[in-house]
C-alpha cells in the first residue's frame, strides 16, 4: 500500500488568518498566540478556518480499504482508477498474517493468527490460487471479447486500486480521529497513519490541535 502527497495548500498561518479576517487582521508570521488560538479553534470546534488549508493524496491500496475509506464524504474528493477504461495486468494485495475473528464482538479482529485453512491446505496458498484463478478467468473474458465493465466483477476485494484523493486540513483530520482508532481495520489504519504523518510534518501546530 502506498501514499503519496501530490501537493498542499496553505499553512499554519492560513488557518490563522482565515480566523482573525473577521478583525480585518493578517499575520506574516506565526507567533505564540496564534498557535494559542489554533488549539482554541479546534478545542471549541470552530472548523471553518481549517477549511482554508488543503491537502491532495495519490493512494494504491486494496478495494476492500478503498470502500471503507470512500464512505468519508464532506470536504473530501475522490477519483479512482477505472477498469472500466484501464485493462492492465491486475495485481492483489495479501496480508503478512491471518487474523482470527473476535469473540466478543461482530467486527474486527481477535488475538491469534490463523495459517491453516484445513489440515491440508494454508490459508495464504489458498488465498493466492483464488486470486489467480480470479485474474486468468478476468483475461479470459477480455479476450473473448467481454466488456471491461462486466469482466472486472470476477476480480477479489484485495485487488489493487488507486485513488487521487483531496479536501480540507479538517476533513482529514475526521478521517484520521476516526481510522487511526484501535477498533478500524489495521489495514484502513495503516493508511491513514501515512495521512497523519504527512499533515503532522506540513501543519504542524493545526494537526496537532486537530488530533487531541
Amino acid at each position: 500500500m502506498k501514499v503519496k502527497i501530490i501537493e498542499s495548500m496553505g499553512s499554519d498561518l492560513s488557518v490563522v488568518n482565515a480566523a482573525r479576517v473577521s478583525f480585518g487582521k493578517v499575520h506574516k508570521k506565526l507567533t505564540e498566540g496564534d498557535k494559542k488560538l489554533i488549539n482554541y479553534l479546534a478545542k471549541h470546534g470552530h472548523w471553518t478556518p481549517f477549511g482554508h488549508a488543503s491537502m491532495s493524496f495519490h493512494i494504491k491500496a486494496p478495494i476492500f480499504v478503498a470502500r471503507q475509506l470512500v464512505k468519508h464524504q464532506v470536504g473530501l474528493v475522490w477519483n479512482e482508477i477505472s477498469r472500466r477504461y484501464v485493462e492492465d495486468e491486475p495485481e492483489y494485495w495479501e496480508p503478512e498474517i491471518w487474523r482470527s475473528k473476535p469473540v466478543d464482538k461482530k467486527q474486527g479482529s481477535g488475538d491469534e493468527t490463523i495459517v491453516w485453512l484445513n489440515r491440508e491446505v494454508r490459508v495464504s496458498a489458498a488465498v493466492s490460487a483464488s486470486c489467480d484463478l480470479a485474474v486468468e478467468t478476468y483475461k479470459k473474458m477480455l479476450d473473448a471479447g467481454i466488456a471491461p465493465e462486466q469482466a472486472r466483477m470476477v476480480l477479489p476485494q484485495n485487488t489493487y486500486t488507486e485513488w487521487y484523493w483531496s479536501g480540507s486540513l479538517y476533513a482529514f483530520a475526521r478521517v484520521c480521529n476516526l481510522r487511526c482508532q484501535p477498533d478500524a481495520q489495521k489495514e484502513t489504519r495503516d493508511v491513514c497513519w501515512e495521512i497523519d504523518e504527512m499533515a503532522k510534518y506540513l501543519f504542524p501546530t493545526s494537526w496537532e490541535a486537530l488530533r487531541k
